[in-house]
């Protein structure tokens, strides 16, 4: 994989650690300094180059993503540094920016470059792109937006993320088959191979969960834990209902008319 530019000859992870500073906590009874994870002081140390984070919705894992994306200089709602592709200043939840007030983040080196891919707001990104590589000098646009939305995500995949840097993936697996997924684990085992790019994603798919020397950190009541993907509530939900459907399906659906 060929890198446009090197910035250091170091290898990832370039941001090694955050930790949550309670004095820059401005009131611990509002969201998101009241979920669990945050709620007895928070700590993450970044010890592999990608770094995958599981847990149930609303347990603050894309909060802490915009959070870290804000530590390095991107936009909340997804991009690059010094790209602000969806207007989002009138929004009244920016929980991802304010947490990011009151973390602490070491960097070795302190390396921003990169990219904060958000599947909601990919269609905006695209455009943003396109509109931007028109202008003079930029070249000719990308156009993300001819193809179908999963392979739209793997053309955007396989351009960006092949650059030395930080990227952050909330929920890449939105628009992406089981097979594009492989895809998305093969680009994912190359950046982990050449030792320059450090990911950092949030998912819901056990597919993802088990990227090969991914350190796999799950969110539960009490915190951050280290996990295999085996360990989850979604690996296991996956086999139960590969392991016999109809029963699966008979006891997740039965409700209770009495």
């Amino acid at each position: 994989m060929a890198y446009r530019k090197q910035l250091t000859r170091l290898k990832a992870p370039y941001l090694k650690r955050i930790l949550l500073e309670p004095e820059r906590i401005g009131d611990r009874e509002r969201y998101p300094f009241d979920l669990p994870i945050f709620r007895d002081g928070f700590e993450l140390e970044f010890t592999t180059p990608i770094t995958i984070i599981v847990g149930e919705n609303g347990t603050g894992k894309s909060t802490l993503l915009e959070a870290i994306g804000a530590l390095a200089g991107y936009d909340e709602a997804g991009g690059g540094k010094g790209y602000m592709p969806v207007d989002h200043s009138h929004a009244i939840d920016r929980s991802g920016t304010a947490l990011a007030d009151a973390l602490r983040a070491h960097w070795l080196p302190k390396v921003t470059a990169g990219w904060f891919f958000r599947a909601e707001s990919f269609y905006a990104v695209a455009r943003y792109l396109d509109r931007v590589a028109q202008e003079p000098l930029g070249g000719p646009p990308p156009d993300y937006l001819s193809w179908s939305h999963g392979e739209g995500f793997m053309r955007f995949f396989e351009e960006r993320l092949s650059r030395q840097g930080l990227y952050i993936l909330d929920e890449p697996e939105s628009a992406l088959s089981p097979s594009r997924q492989i895809e998305l684990l093969k680009l994912l085992r190359r950046m982990d191979g050449t030792g320059f790019a450090q990911v950092v994603m949030a998912t819901h798919s056990p597919l993802l969960m088990a990227c090969p020397g991914a350190r796999l950190l799950r969110i539960n009541r009490f915190g951050l834990d280290e996990a295999d993907f085996r360990q989850t509530d979604h690996f296991r939900m996956m086999r139960e209902f590969c392991g016999d459907p109809d029963a699966f399906l008979a006891e997740a659906l039965y409700e209770d008319d009495r």
